[in-house]
């Protein structure tokens, strides 16, 4: 199933793809280059929508797709946003002290934060490399991250930009950390360790019954409620949910999937 962001940025990337290789002077207003960041710092971002080709456009936007809708409907439209533009800028920074000369494009480095947010939350996922070749998402991670790392230490002149990707992997790393540190799971965990009260309690029994509900099989008018619901849930906590819309969770918690 699509969902709102990713489709969004589907669609951006694509549209930005088709202006940018018409204009090739604005293409290159909008990539990226370390040196000239104190004089084009709008590039941090807009480099992301920028594409060498269409096969590397192409690679990307499948990451995306496959990718990023289960993310995006685990963590909330918000937060898979904020993991994305923090992974692609990250990819930025980090070429700074590394590839200083370097022209970058791309929304690799957003995108190999994404991939590694799935292999977070669904480490054993099996990822079929080339529809041939089944690879656990934890150890696909693992593997492109040494890639990166021979390919941007190694000196490889291949025309990737290895140090944005492993950009990606740390900013979308130190994002998920910061998340979940602040995240309701964070303070059900106290519960366990005797620090919080009954409330906390009841609250992680909530979410335990929460959290089987079947969405895809909800009508689209409930997915949609319940989408917004999840996502209030997951930035502000059970408390911050009305009488109402704990009754609606509830309701759909309780019913036979």
């Amino acid at each position: 199933m699509m969902t709102p962001w990713v489709r969004r940025l589907l669609i951006a990337n694509v549209g930005m793809f088709l202006v940018s290789m018409a204009s090739p002077p604005l293409f290159r207003e909008l990539m990226f280059v370390p040196v000239l960041l104190p004089y084009r710092p709008w590039t941090l971002v807009t480099y992301m929508f920028l594409h060498g080709g269409f096969m590397h456009l192409l690679f990307n936007m499948l990451a995306l797709f496959f990718f990023g809708p289960r993310l995006e409907m685990r963590l909330g439209s918000r937060r898979f946003v904020t993991l994305y533009f923090v992974s692609g800028v990250a990819g930025a920074l980090l070429s700074i002290p590394f590839s200083p000369r370097t022209a970058i494009v791309g929304a690799s480095g957003a995108v190999f934060g994404v991939l590694l947010g799935f292999a977070r939350y669904w480490p054993r996922e099996r990822i079929w490399i080339w529809a041939v070749l089944p690879v656990e998402s934890r150890v696909l991670v693992i593997v492109m991250t040494a890639l990166s790392l021979y390919g941007g230490f190694g000196g490889m002149q291949d025309g990737v930009a290895h140090f944005a990707h492993l950009g990606g992997f740390v900013g979308g790393y130190l994002y998920l950390r910061w998340t979940e540190s602040r995240s309701p799971a964070r303070k059900f965990k106290a519960v366990a360790d005797g620090t919080a009260g009954r409330r906390w309690e009841a609250e992680r029994s909530k979410l335990d019954r929460w959290a089987h509900i079947d969405r895809e099989g909800m009508h689209e008018i409930n997915r949609e409620r319940f989408d917004a619901i999840w996502e209030k849930l997951q930035t502000a906590g059970v408390g911050s949910l009305t009488p109402r819309e704990q009754a609606f969770l509830d309701r759909f918690s309780s019913e036979p999937g």
